[in-house]
């Protein structure tokens, strides 16, 4: 069972304007170069509620650029003073919380290389207890759901109600056009169990590349997440870290004139007919549990049979053919190889383990 949450509304302390649009560059390189990009990026866009900028950069290899460090804190605050606009940076520990705190920061992020830590992520926590500053969490590098909301948890438990996840993709091995594949599951079941906690999305990450953030921003908001967080420089090709991931301000200005914001909730009178179709959905769901139900009954006395002949419970024969047949009705329906493949492996793992009890017996 979920804890509850004391969490403030995100629109309490975001400023009231959704979807909240968090934008700067990846790292604060200098004074004027941190002042420019904010200045350019709001007269391009209207629709920017905050500045980023990392002035301590969590590197994977020594002798990488690290970030300009404290000196840079009074850059970003300035820069956000000469818009009218709030300031975040990423802190991954005690002293940079102090630090942000003494330069008046406006709302502080864990970085994703922090989340991983709960011991970093107390500290950090620690040195909060009793300040009620907004804290936005990013997801761990590796796809990792409880070590997620446990970081979100040691937030609360000492007393931050205003609270957001930031997600920005996941580390993997496999081959993928992303640099952190969205894996939209885990945010999507993060809503689930605490509905209450916004979450943003951080399409420079995801993506990698400056030609994914807008696909990526708008599938965002098409699964009706709370905001977004993009890298902008104001020469993304000479930035001093993720050059790639990164866009000017005109061209985060094109970005967000071109997403497509959907409503989160229909009014009453608008409602039926999206009623209607999900009961659809709701029945259709019902049967397929009942269905699979009932093939795991049938997986059960196909374990029995096998127990009786002395039959291995896995037959290779048997499951390709019934992966051949799973594929050409998919592609009948419409439905894609990797989803049916997918689905299938999970079903048979299942059926394997039915028939296992029966066969351990």
């Amino acid at each position: 069972m979920n804890p509850p949450l004391d969490i403030a509304p995100f629109t309490s302390w975001s400023g009231g304007k959704l979807p909240l649009v968090i934008a700067g560059p990846c790292s604060a390189e200098t004074e004027d170069q941190v002042l420019q990009t904010v200045k350019r990026m709001v007269a391009a866009s209207d629709g920017i509620s905050m500045i980023r900028a990392g002035v301590w950069k969590p590197r994977t290899r020594p002798n990488s650029f690290e970030g300009v460090g404290a000196i840079g804190l009074p850059w970003v605050k300035a820069a956000g003073n000469a818009v009218g606009l709030p300031v975040t940076v990423e802190v991954a520990n005690s002293g940079h919380v102090e630090l942000a705190l003494k330069n008046e920061i406006d709302v502080l992020w864990i970085g994703a290389r922090t989340t991983v830590s709960p011991f970093i992520v107390q500290e950090i926590a620690e040195a909060l207890r009793g300040i009620d500053i907004p804290v936005m969490i990013k997801n761990p590098v590796n796809p990792d759901l409880q070590l997620w909301l446990g970081a979100i948890e040691r937030f609360t438990q000492i007393g931050i109600t205003k609270i957001a996840a930031i997600h920005r993709g996941f580390s993997t091995y496999e081959k993928s056009a992303y640099r952190n594949p969205p894996m939209w599951e885990i945010p999507i079941e993060l809503r689930r169990r605490y509905p209450q906690i916004p979450i943003i999305v951080d399409p420079s990450h995801m993506g990698g590349t400056r030609d994914l953030i807008y696909p990526l921003s708008q599938q965002a908001m098409d699964m009706g997440f709370d905001g977004l967080m993009i890298e902008t420089h104001i020469n993304p090709d000479k930035a001093w870290s993720d050059a790639k991931q990164q866009v000017t301000p005109e061209a985060l200005g094109a970005i967000l004139r071109d997403l497509v914001v959907r409503q989160p909730h229909l009014e009453h009178n608008e409602f039926h007919t999206l009623h209607e179709l999900r009961a659809k959905v709701d029945r259709i769901d019902d049967y397929i549990i009942e269905m699979l139900a009932e093939r795991m009954g049938i997986s059960e006395q196909i374990g029995q049979f096998k127990k009786d002949h002395d039959l291995a419970i896995h037959q290779s024969e048997r499951w390709a053919a019934i992966v051949k047949r799973a594929l050409a009705n998919g592609k009948t329906g419409g439905l894609t190889e990797d989803f049916i493949l997918k689905l299938f492996q999970q079903i048979h793992n299942e059926s394997i383990i039915h028939q296992g009890k029966v066969m351990g017996k």
